[in-house]
């Protein structure tokens, strides 16, 4: 009896914690990244865009990747802007910035982060705002995910520069159909 008892309980704290092992493996964070151009042609205080095509180590998303029927609820949990070519351009000549994922076409474009607020001196790094009011789920499954970002200088740059965008990206395990 008691080894039953005994196999029982095992067998139970065994399932108990595969399920929530499972559950961290399905539940997980995966960064998109793109890089756009900010043209030393660029003016001051005149709206612009830069796009650029986002990729994510993760393409298993995707229609042709293996796990796009079991994620859902798909949605930005953040967003970082760095500065790479000149690694010292101070983000703090834009503006404002907002940053739009779309598919490849550029339909069905979500407003995913932003910063209306940027501080003059704030660096060659800053942290977006980010808006994970939709789900983000068809996107993802797309083969391709553009990326948009709408500026406007504060202060001309006498050179090309060149941005790095991270989206974290959160996705849940989809539901039993």
């Amino acid at each position: 009896m008691t080894r039953r008892a005994l196999f029982i309980s095992t067998v139970l704290c065994l399932f108990i914690t595969a399920c929530g092992m499972m559950q961290s493996i399905v539940k997980s964070t995966f960064p998109y990244t793109a890089n756009l151009t900010i043209p030393a042609t660029a003016a001051v205080n005149k709206s612009y865009s830069a796009v650029s095509l986002a990729t994510s180590f993760d393409q298993n998303f995707s229609k042709s990747g293996n796990n796009g029927n079991n994620v859902s609820e798909v949605s930005i949990i953040s967003a970082k802007l760095q500065s790479v070519q000149p690694d010292d351009f101070n983000i703090g000549d834009l503006k404002f910035v907002k940053i739009y994922m779309a598919k490849e076409d550029g339909k069905d474009e979500i407003l995913v982060a932003s910063r209306t607020d940027i501080s003059p001196g704030v660096g060659n790094t800053m942290t977006l705002d980010i808006d994970n009011s939709k789900f983000l789920d068809p996107l993802v499954r797309e083969p391709d995910i553009r990326v948009k970002m709408v500026y406007e200088l504060r202060k001309k740059t006498p050179v090309d520069v060149s941005l790095h965008l991270v989206l974290g990206i959160n996705a849940y395990p989809a539901g039993k159909k």
